[in-house]
């Protein structure tokens, strides 16, 4: 059974994105899960399915604070950051098995308040192989494990900081125009390239932020997406891969690849269209590199040719392919790319803060932990 079309976002809800809170991770993503839900003109107890994001929150949690009598499905997706782009693939599976009509998919973080990403590492099931691997020669935050990804493209293609910081700026100029982002001072090339190493190539104007807040998705079954409050946005194609030696990015034998290169492939022939139908990406973001890697195994150009892709503007509003339009994790706020969600859908309704003109078929992409990537293409 092909998931083309099962599924719609039908509701996006968010709390304000801030750098310190004395809220509870659990406390915000109840607050974004409201909110979606009622955007998509739902109540609480309609819910019948959830996917929280991580160790936030718990299916109980849904029961007991929402009063949903007939929880049908619970799940997690434990792919990092893409793991709310996967959770969509989940949920449309579980739609299209008839056990759900409405799934939320949800978030809530104390990044900035709570642990850091360093305890966050320890946690993931990789760890062992990263200090078997890349501990021993200092590497255990994300910024010095992906470096070497970056260095490597650098190496091998020509690619520039200054390239990196093409995306870095293009994102801050979008987050200017959202009032809900985090970090909305304009920033230049020269700003980037001032500014100091964290794990060479990376600088910290490549990094994204660490922030607090809350994020939230309505998935409905497409025959009761009709019926609701907005027109739907439906998911065209959805998929996920993971990258040869998933565990240890070192010891994998093209550093430049990511998961996403298989799943991009799948997505876009479930949807039926090409890479010209597209007109806005919503591409993670932890680090500039990141997004760049992402367009190349995307398809958007040759691998070694992001580089190019990114220059003079063609990844801003206005510009060929524009990216990560409401700030991204570089600028907005780390939701784990729930926030690539809700951006993506706001753009294809035409309500977005830095609205790309008659946006009709876009997509958005996960990258997490260490090179998992999953991706949603959607049409309104």
């Amino acid at each position: 059974m092909s998931l083309q079309e099962v599924g719609a976002v039908t509701g996006v809800g968010e709390t304000q994105y801030m750098r310190g809170t004395d809220r509870t991770p659990l406390s915000l993503q109840l607050e974004a899960s409201l909110r979606a839900i009622d955007d998509a003109g739902l109540k609480p107890t309609d819910i019948d399915g959830v996917i929280p994001y991580g160790h936030g929150a718990v299916a109980e949690d849904f029961v007991t604070n929402f009063g949903i009598a007939d929880l049908r499905f619970s799940a997690t997706t434990p792919m990092g950051g893409a793991s709310a782009v996967a959770a969509i693939q989940c949920a449309i599976a579980a739609i299209g098995a008839g056990i759900c009509n409405h799934v939320l998919l949800s978030i809530g973080r104390t990044g900035y308040s709570g642990g850091r990403i360093g305890t966050r590492v320890q946690q993931m099931p990789q760890f062992r192989l990263i200090g078997e691997f890349e501990m021993p020669s200092g590497a255990i935050a994300p910024a010095q494990l992906y470096a070497v990804m970056a260095r490597r493209h650098m190496e091998l293609y020509g690619t520039t900081s200054r390239q990196f910081a093409e995306i870095a700026v293009s994102t801050r100029r979008h987050a200017s125009l959202n009032p809900n982002a985090t970090m909305r001072n304009p920033i230049t090339i020269e700003d980037h390239q001032s500014s100091r190493v964290i794990s060479d190539p990376l600088r910290l104007l490549d990094c994204s932020l660490e922030s607090d807040g809350g994020a939230a998705v309505v998935i409905s079954a497409a025959d009761r997406a009709r019926d609701l409050r907005h027109r739907p946005i439906t998911v065209m194609g959805v998929a996920e891969g993971h990258p040869d030696s998933p565990s240890a990015i070192t010891q994998r034998p093209d550093l430049t690849t990511l998961g996403l290169a298989k799943a991009a492939p799948k997505a876009f022939a479930m949807a039926g269209v090409t890479h010209s139908d597209i007109d806005v990406a919503e591409v993670y973001d932890c680090f500039t590199y990141i997004v760049l890697c992402q367009l190349e195994d995307l398809g958007f150009c040759k691998k070694g040719e992001g580089g190019g892709f990114v220059q003079d503007g063609a990844i801003s509003l206005g510009g060929k392919m524009p990216v990560n339009t409401h700030g991204g994790l570089l600028s907005q706020a780390h939701m784990a790319g729930m926030n690539h969600i809700v951006e993506l859908t706001r753009q294809l309704r035409g309500e977005a803060a830095a609205q790309v003109p008659d946006a009709e078929i876009g997509l958005v992409t996960g990258y997490g932990d260490m090179g998992d990537g999953s991706i949603a293409i959607m049409r309104r």
